[in-house]
């Protein structure tokens, strides 16, 4: 089996969403990904690096997040893996945005939607990185 892997650090500002852009991008065009597919990793990948920026690393400009993809040739599979450098959070008890009760609330969708959006999504156990899957 044959894996590519590359990875980008960056401080935890909103203004280095152009580099992750960037890398989304290059990236998918590298591997040749069609277009239904690369709207889902841009969208749910830069979701996953806002959260670590805001809410992981609290928009702290002296931590840093780490994006880096695996390309798996054999099982014809992209991976971006998120981690942030802050103390994680409980991705097993998150509200329910679709409940009635939360479809007002202004926040607390991110999850959801990357999990809409990727075909697996893994969690480490402290929650502080995450990986995204998708089918190619």
């Amino acid at each position: 089996m044959t894996n590519y892997i590359d990875r980008i650090n960056f401080k935890s500002s909103p203004e280095n969403l152009v580099q992750v852009e960037e890398f989304i991008e290059l990236t998918c065009t590298n591997y040749k990904v069609g277009p239904d597919v690369f709207g889902n990793v841009l969208i749910a990948v830069t979701e996953a690096v806002n959260n670590a920026i805001y809410h992981g690393n609290s928009s702290s400009d002296e931590k840093e997040v780490e994006l880096s993809y695996i390309y798996d040739k054999d099982g014809k599979k992209l991976s971006f893996i998120v981690s942030d450098e802050g103390g994680g959070f409980d991705y097993n008890n998150l509200p329910d945005p679709t409940a009635p009760e939360n479809i007002t609330m202004i926040g607390g969708r991110g999850v959801f939607l990357i999990k809409q959006l990727a075909d697996w999504v893994i969690f480490n156990d402290s929650g502080n990185s995450v990986e995204l899957q998708f089918k190619l």
